[in-house]
């Protein structure tokens, strides 16, 4: 018995590979997904691991049958020699079972090391929301060890690591504005929703708060943008000053100082574009009576929000804010950006309208999306 790994970016892929080695009587015992490559745990890629086999004997066995034993073979069958092959064929049915036992059983023990049937479940629902494999066995395996002498069903263990996801999430803290800094700054990438969120804010603010607000725009780039938040501007009836250089930057502020919360949007570039940071201090005094908040949307691919992130940790940011809720059913990638960085979340926007359409966080509120949207 041959038993061969295969792995390829595909199970069609894998096949073709099988078929090529070791032909169309290849039996496969076992297949699974798996991440190879990547760096520090990021970027990895998803491939199919197919474990196959066949029998070299049964293989090669009609190229040992002559032309005159086919025919007395079919003039005159032998009762042992057909008892033979059934005994062969028979004994190697009885190794691949006995192969694809030990394949599962092994899949089973050491797929996901060190986690019971349980805990592997609830990891693998935080995978499929799109945590990173680094947190949720961190979170699952914590959870495994301090509960390790009780018996828990899926759903007593997801609640758990719901509970311990809400715990972590507040030692952070969370929350929307608490008027500690008059000045509130929004920064990110293009097409998060940077300036409907600003809106939302200074509604909310304005509605709820009972706060005095004001606009500031330094996104000179697109007319559009000025725009857009001088419309909200008069729907709130709320004054803007647009900022050109961190000369009208500081007259805006001096005009403004009486206001209880002045917000202020900014333009949004491509991330990649690590001149658009170094460009942002050039208008914004961004260490001085000012709170920044990085606007990010939860329909990036979790590889592309770390690196978001990454372009603007030299930034003071206070709080981070994701939009665009109402677009996806995966949340686990808000993890994968607050917990290493030890930084809270502030909103999360659930659609366009505005002001409706934008809560405040809380631990609890991020974990059940996390945890609850995962079958």
């Amino acid at each position: 018995m041959k038993v061969k790994k295969y792995i390829a970016p595909t199970m069609p892929e894998a096949m073709s590979k099988i078929r090529k080695e070791l032909g169309n009587d290849a039996v496969i015992l076992n297949s699974k997904v798996i991440y190879t490559g990547g760096i520090l745990g990021l970027f990895k890629k998803r491939n199919i691991e197919v474990i196959a086999a066949i029998d070299p004997d049964i293989k090669k066995q009609p190229l040992n049958i002559s032309k005159e034993d086919t025919i007395a073979q079919e003039r005159k069958p032998s009762y042992s020699t057909v008892n033979q092959t059934n005994d062969s064929q028979q004994t190697v049915l009885d190794e691949v079972r006995s192969l694809r036992r030990w394949m599962e059983k092994a899949n089973v023990n050491q797929h996901i090391s060190g986690l019971s049937p349980v805990f592997e479940t609830v990891y693998t629902s935080l995978i499929e929301q799109d945590v990173s494999e680094s947190i949720a066995m961190d979170l699952v395996a914590h959870i495994q060890q301090k509960f390790k002498h009780e018996e828990l069903t899926v759903a007593q263990a997801k609640r758990l690591v719901q509970s311990e996801i809400k715990t972590r999430l507040d030692n952070i803290g969370c929350g929307g504005i608490q008027y500690d800094k008059q000045f509130i700054h929004l920064v990110g990438p293009t097409g998060v929703g940077k300036t409907t969120t600003i809106a939302k804010i200074a509604a909310k603010c304005m509605l709820k708060d009972n706060k005095s607000v004001a606009f500031i725009t330094t996104d000179t780039y697109r007319i559009a943008a000025i725009e857009q938040l001088k419309t909200y501007s008069k729907i709130l009836d709320i004054p803007l000053e647009v900022a050109y250089s961190i000369d009208d930057f500081k007259k805006a502020k001096e005009k403004f100082k009486v206001y209880d919360l002045v917000l202020v949007d900014t333009a949004g570039r491509n991330f990649r574009d690590a001149k658009y940071v170094e460009e942002l201090g050039a208008v914004v005094d961004l260490y001085n009576d000012i709170d920044t908040y990085l606007v990010l949307s939860l329909t990036t691919k979790p590889n592309d929000l770390i690196a978001i992130y990454q372009q603007f940790k030299n930034i003071p940011l206070k709080q981070l804010i994701f939009t665009k809720s109402d677009e996806t059913a995966s949340y686990g990638s808000i993890l994968n950006v607050t917990f290493p960085n030890d930084i809270g979340i502030g909103y999360i926007t659930t659609g366009q309208d505005v002001p409706n359409d934008i809560l405040e966080v809380t631990g609890e509120k991020i974990s059940n999306l996390v945890v609850e949207e995962s079958k």
